[in-house]
């Protein structure tokens, strides 16, 4: 069976300290510890949560390493965001969050989980995102919030 490779960005990761977002984020982060799912994380994410308090940096450092997959922002990521900001999908004000589905596009994720509702899990820029993935031959890329992608058992 395939383990789901699964991107997250930075809002999921803060998202474990947000009381809004906490139980899905955590349960999330608990399906990597359980290797149920693997994280897919940029160095994109890396250099963004330089920013964030300790405790929110150390929880990539607690995801065991058979559960976590680092990747790199590319020239190909940088000129497929480019392209989703050309085709106005988002404005350059919003250039990190088209990096980061250029990422998980290119690395071929089974998904972008993402709790940025504005620019990101968004019916109608994922569509745009991937009409501009489709365009230049790329994947569909799916994106959901991580309350969507967690194994919930059926009541």
């Amino acid at each position: 069976m395939k383990i789901p490779r699964v991107y997250i960005d930075t809002s999921v990761i803060g998202g474990c300290f947000d009381i809004e977002f906490e139980h899905w984020s955590k349960r999330l982060f608990q399906e990597f510890h359980e290797y149920k799912k693997v994280a897919v994380i940029s160095d994109l994410t890396l250099e963004e949560l330089e920013l964030a308090p300790e405790s929110v940096r150390a929880l990539v450092g607690k995801i065991p390493q058979s559960s976590c997959e680092k990747v790199s922002f590319s020239d190909d990521a940088e000129a497929l965001a480019k392209e989703y900001i050309r085709h106005k999908v988002v404005t350059n004000k919003h250039l990190a969050d088209a990096q980061h589905i250029a990422i998980a596009t290119l690395e071929r994720v089974d998904v972008l989980v993402s709790w940025n509702f504005k620019q990101i899990v968004n019916l109608n820029r994922i569509h745009l995102f991937n009409s501009v993935n489709l365009k230049f031959g790329f994947s569909v890329l799916e994106i959901r919030s991580p309350r969507e992608v967690l194994n919930e058992k059926e009541i």
